[in-house]
């Protein structure tokens, strides 16, 4: 199923973004920003979980090439909101946009008990395969 849907062609990355160079982890990052809305360096830490340090390594990153921008928070002023910009928000969304209407939509008759167990599953299983690959193989992960 993963090799159908990622196969050449199934999801091109648009052209504005081909230059840029975008990991997964930038992929991750991306989508909350563009699913969740605004958020801080500490609330993508969580959802990506990882370090505040990490994701504002790739914030830094992604600024420099104009994808993010970070704002000040009208409510903390110590606090920096992180967003997708004007510009680079229709390419982004055209392109992962069609992933989060399919598990929208796969997911939409199940009940709130059934979408956790999915879930639990899905992580159960990448906790398997994390465990099953050589040393040298989890270091990168």
């Amino acid at each position: 199923m993963v090799a159908r849907i990622s196969r050449p062609g199934a999801s091109p990355i648009p052209a504005e973004l081909q230059s840029l160079e975008l990991a997964p982890r930038h992929l991750s990052l991306l989508s909350h920003l563009l699913f969740d809305g605004p958020l801080t360096v500490n609330e993508l830490a969580a959802r990506l979980d990882v370090a505040p340090t990490t994701v504002s390594l790739m914030v830094g990153e992604l600024s420099r090439k104009e994808i993010l921008e970070r704002h000040e928070d009208p409510a903390d002023r110590r606090r920096r909101i992180v967003r997708i910009t004007d510009g680079m928000r229709p390419a982004i969304e055209g392109w992962l946009a069609r992933g989060a209407t399919a598990w929208r939509k796969a997911l939409a008759p199940l009940s709130p008990s059934e979408r956790r167990l999915f879930v639990h599953t899905l992580r159960a299983y990448e906790t398997a395969m994390l465990e099953s690959l050589p040393r040298t193989d989890q270091a990168a992960r």
